[in-house]
């Protein structure tokens, strides 16, 4: 007679499948991750720019003037021109000590497109401000 041979159930996972997948995932996120990072985030309003809550903290204001100097204006003192690169540390200073607060940039009409950019970016990259937001003039009918 035949003698039944009992094979054993393997419980063991094939996860072939898996590594093929996350292989697959590994590169759409190897290639789509230098696409988004190439921004620089700004929070612009979609119709009227809408003022700051009264209760919220005073923001911090980085501006750039139509010679291309910068200034950093806390509430309402300012200060003598300084680099970009000061003011990123000096927002970063303030933002270790009370973080939370709003930063905004106040552009001059005249000065480069370049010039508020690189503050921006400096904002962002040195001080680590997660959103900075551009300060407008109301307008007027």
């Amino acid at each position: 007679m035949y003698q039944r041979v009992r094979r054993r159930k393997v419980a063991e996972i094939n996860v072939v499948p898996y590594i093929d997948v996350m292989l697959v995932l590994l590169i759409i996120f190897m290639v789509t991750a230098p696409l988004i990072t190439q921004g620089v985030k700004v929070d612009l309003p979609q119709a009227e720019a809408e003022p700051l809550d009264e209760d919220s903290k005073p923001p911090l204001v980085a501006s750039v003037d139509a010679q291309g100097r910068y200034y950093l204006t806390v509430g309402a003192n300012d200060k003598e021109p300084m680099s970009a690169t000061e003011v990123a540390v000096l927002v970063k200073a303030h933002l270790a000590v009370e973080p939370g607060t709003p930063v905004v940039v106040n552009g001059d009409g005249a000065v480069s497109y370049d010039a508020v950019i690189q503050l921006m970016v400096l904002l962002q990259t040195v001080a680590g401000v997660p959103s900075v937001g551009l300060m407008t003039d109301s307008v007027e009918n």
